[in-house]
């Protein structure tokens, strides 16, 4: 084990992680290095603010593709979702025991795809833990930093 992390993403996350990729390899990257060049023409490089600038986005941009390559070389693409048990890839409604009127529902993404305003949440998060593996009608408990709660699993997509 090389001690990566594993990193899960849906199809469609994976497609837009390739797609920005490309983008800043074949099109930010280019117009960046043409204006570290026109920066050079203007002469002086101490005193030259737009040849700083572009040599920080320079490296902002060299940053970024790095960090994108290594998701792209390590991912684990998830297309074979089941309904049966919870993992990643799966749409889990919930309720919770002290309130069970109260429902939720959360996509269960890698940590790269999460976004709480669209109920996307992460395979880290608590209550992905708790859940994963388990089916409809079990009741887990979930540790959060302001204690432990139980939830229901009521239905899995």
């Amino acid at each position: 084990m090389s001690g990566k992390k594993e990193i899960f993403l849906t199809k469609e996350g994976y497609d837009e992680v390739v797609q920005e990729l490309e983008d800043l390899i074949n099109v930010k990257r280019p117009a960046n290095i043409e204006a570290i060049k026109e920066a050079r023409a203007l002469g002086d490089l101490s005193e030259n603010a737009d040849y700083d600038a572009a040599r920080n986005e320079q490296a902002e941009l060299e940053a970024k593709i790095k960090k994108l390559q290594a998701i792209v070389d390590n991912v684990t693409i998830i297309d074979e979702v089941s309904n049966d048990k919870i993992g990643v890839g799966n749409t889990v409604k919930i309720s919770y025991v002290d309130d069970p009127e109260e429902e939720d529902q959360y996509k269960i993404v890698g940590s790269q795809e999460a976004d709480p305003f669209e109920s996307k949440i992460s395979n880290e998060s608590p209550i992905a833990k708790a859940l994963l593996g388990h089916k409809v009608g079990d009741t887990v408990s979930v540790e959060s930093p302001n204690g432990s709660y139980e939830i229901k699993v009521i239905e899995i997509n």
